[in-house]
């Protein structure tokens, strides 16, 4: 038992060492700070009584002893796998658990309304070889109202489909993903599928946006596994609320925190267009979303134009 305990006690005064020496280093470089002007001169940082060359030192001296030390990753290290790669995800949690409309409270039209409109979507992907997929709630559903105007405008030479349903939060478009809602485009994958879901589930406050996320995560995982082909366009939340400090808003600051860490920019791309709607204090644009959640006709316009550099390198496969 006693070579184990040797080879370990080595070990950390091996580290030991490297620390001190990092630390060493760290001193020097402090030292050399250029000094103070003299006579309108700057002094030539020097270590050791010599010029330095701050590049030949971090890469020859510093690099190594902070690496030793522990302080840095090896520079070869493979990259971290995205978690949208494994397809499974937690089907019991509250946030990734698939339900169809219609929820408590609504009215007895709900079900049939929605679940005619869960079979609309399945065939509009179906009937056509889809370029352009729009993923989310009433936000992303607006364009095919007010926003049509602007969605012909940008999008109305291409094959681009919007799934957006109104009122839905992320278990509602689970469950359309996980019946049948994606299978339509199995032989041909969207070049792009845009994804913006969340403001409706808000989640619980403790959490601080983790559970939103987490669904999100879920709809990322259900989009690759069914369309392994697409590049996602993920968007972060929209702000609203009409101060910085809305509850609303900073809820949706905290999801988006986690979202953006999604992205690789190879597969999901992440995209933050909510400053387009805030004015310089922070404060919402309500000339472009009047109820302080929803896009008007100007605020679609607003939105198609942000996005538009995005999408075009994405659908040009650049």
């Amino acid at each position: 038992m006693r070579k184990p305990e040797r080879k370990t006690q080595h070990a950390t005064e091996r580290r030991s060492q490297e620390t001190e020496r990092a630390q060493s280093v760290l001193i020097r470089l402090r030292e050399a700070r250029p000094r103070r002007a003299m006579n309108g001169v700057p002094a030539s940082p020097r270590i050791l009584g010599n010029p330095m060359n701050f590049r030949a030192l971090f890469h020859s001296v510093l690099l190594p002893a902070l690496a030793g030390a522990g302080f840095l990753v090896a520079q070869n290290a493979p990259p971290t796998t995205m978690p949208w790669k494994d397809p499974s995800y937690d089907k019991d949690r509250p946030e990734s658990h698939a339900i169809p409309r219609p929820d408590p409270g609504e009215g007895p039209n709900s079900w049939p309304l929605w679940m005619k409109h869960h079979e609309n979507r399945k065939r509009w992907v179906a009937e056509q070889d889809v370029d352009l997929l729009m993923v989310g709630d009433s936000i992303v559903f607006g364009w095919s109202r007010i926003g049509k105007p602007v969605w012909d405008e940008y999008f109305g030479k291409s094959s681009a489909v919007n799934i957006g349903s109104s009122g839905d939060r992320i278990c509602h478009m689970l469950w359309h993903f996980q019946n049948g809602g994606l299978d339509g485009m199995k032989k041909h994958n969207p070049k792009v599928v845009v994804v913006m879901m969340g403001t409706n589930n808000r989640g619980e406050p403790e959490k601080k946006g983790a559970d939103t996320a987490y669904g999100v995560l879920a709809l990322l995982k259900e989009i690759h596994a069914k369309l392994p082909e697409s590049k996602i366009l993920l968007l972060a939340i929209f702000p609203r609320g009409d101060k910085p400090e809305d509850a609303g808003r900073l809820r949706n600051q905290e999801i988006n925190a986690i979202l953006q860490t999604y992205a690789d920019g190879k597969t999901v791309h992440w995209l933050d267009i909510g400053p387009s709607f805030l004015n310089a204090d922070g404060t919402l644009k309500r000339d472009l979303m009047p109820d302080a959640l929803h896009p008007n006709l100007e605020g679609y316009r607003v939105w198609a134009e942000a996005m538009k550099p995005a999408l075009e390198k994405l659908m040009g496969g650049k």
